[in-house]
């Protein structure tokens, strides 16, 4: 009896012990677990960076697997996931909408209309990438149709017209910023009459908590950072970054850039810089940020044409930004602007930075893995998978890379793993 109670609590220690270390390998590949999701534009902290380590190395001898391909709708909306489940926008027949998918095998889970669909000359459907926030995600028409759904049913908890509610004006090329949640407030662009540029919702309700009268609205979606124990929102507008206060909507600084069409996110430099890019001629701008007696001022560093970003913004690894200047892929020193190096054949693409190198997708669907180093253009593989326009950026989640066109949507994984289907 003694010895089978003493075999019985090894195995129960032995089981413990393989737990743990399955656990703690598991946390050694993604991190903690938001490491292993991506759940609003450009990822967890609005960057386009992820914190996943453990991905391939290099792809010239051990490609991406494909785990899955289904046919998808027109759009522009990122990819977020969360929870093990993916959430996007599209266009269908003559309606738009929200979509939640099985992350791991890409079947439908859950629809909402969204709206009419948006056409336009330079491409169909929404812009906008959802927001997903616990149990919630928030989606923004490219007709200004906002919604809060239920993220495991799809069910409508509340919402907004911002044209008919607020007198915004359908932008040229729809909305496309993506909602901000800072706290228990949703934060959207809203573009509206009377002192309602920025609008900010109860993340629960849907009441208006503050309006703010900045400047024009652009096609930037906002973030927020901290400076100097102070908290602000930083919105590029058609005329330049603004910060304000994500308590009332109060604006702390302006920076007035030559006015524009300015789509591009702006990039966070800690401590205390803001790092601005805009194509159609403009280039880009690096302001430092300045605290007195809880007000803040902004100096400009430098201002160069050296980087054009399109529609898709510059990543920060280290002293380095990496982005697109229109269809030139480059990488240049954060704090003078001064070019590093340059790369050409993906056209006008996209960008996130994982585990040491740039996941690049071209604009006709060229992926290929480069080594962010300021040192030289140093690529490590590239594989033709989507074809058409791919003006969406990649998605990173738990070692799996999601990328899609007005066509398709496609899920690989980075890892170097066996598929499901092997």
């Amino acid at each position: 009896m003694r010895l089978n109670r003493v075999s019985t609590l090894f195995t129960a220690a032995s089981l413990i012990l393989i737990c743990c270390l399955s656990n703690s390998m598991l946390t050694t590949a993604l991190g903690d677990g938001s490491r292993a999701e991506w759940p609003q534009w450009r990822g967890p902290n609005r960057d386009g960076v992820s914190q996943e380590t453990g991905l391939l190395t290099s792809w010239q001898h051990d490609e991406p697997n494909v785990l899955w391909k289904i046919p998808f709708g027109h759009g522009y909306s990122g990819i977020s996931i969360s929870g093990g489940r993916l959430y996007t926008m599209f266009a269908q027949g003559n309606d738009e909408y929200a979509v939640c998918l099985n992350a791991s095998n890409g079947e439908e889970i859950w629809r909402f209309r969204t709206g009419s669909k948006f056409t336009n000359n330079h491409g169909d459907g929404p812009r906008s990438t959802p927001t997903v926030n616990g149990d919630v995600v928030f989606v923004l028409g490219a007709k200004g149709k906002l919604h809060a759904l239920d993220a495991r049913t799809g069910e409508k908890l509340w919402g907004h017209d911002l044209v008919h509610v607020f007198g915004s004006k359908i932008p040229r090329w729809g909305f496309a910023t993506s909602p901000l949640v800072e706290a228990n407030l949703l934060v959207v662009e809203v573009g509206g009459k009377d002192g309602k540029s920025v609008v900010a919702f109860d993340m629960k309700s849907g009441d208006v908590i503050w309006t703010s009268a900045i400047d024009a609205p652009a096609y930037s979606s906002p973030i927020a950072i901290t400076f100097n124990g102070i908290r602000q929102l930083i919105i590029l507008t058609s005329n330049g970054p603004v910060s304000v206060s994500p308590t009332d909507g109060q604006v702390y600084w302006k920076y007035h850039w030559s006015k524009g069409i300015n789509i591009a996110t702006p990039v966070f430099i800690p401590e205390s810089q803001i790092f601005v890019s805009a194509a159609y001629d403009k280039g880009a701008a690096l302001v430092k940020m300045k605290a007195d007696s809880g007000a803040v001022t902004v100096d400009e560093v430098w201002k160069s044409r050296v980087m054009k970003n399109h529609f898709n913004a510059s990543v920060l690894h280290r002293d380095y930004l990496y982005g697109f200047d229109n269809t030139i892929l480059k990488c240049i020193e954060a704090n003078t602007g001064e070019e590093q190096w340059v790369a050409r054949g993906f056209g006008k693409g996209s960008l996130i930075f994982a585990d040491g190198n740039l996941i690049v997708l071209g604009d006709a669907g060229r992926l290929a893995l480069v080594e962010a180093t300021p040192s030289e253009y140093k690529e490590k593989g590239d594989i033709q998978l989507l074809h058409g326009k791919c003006w969406t950026p990649p998605t990173l989640a738990g070692g799996k890379l999601y990328l899609r066109n007005h066509e398709e949507l496609v899920c690989l994984d980075v890892t170097g793993g066996i598929t499901a289907n092997e």
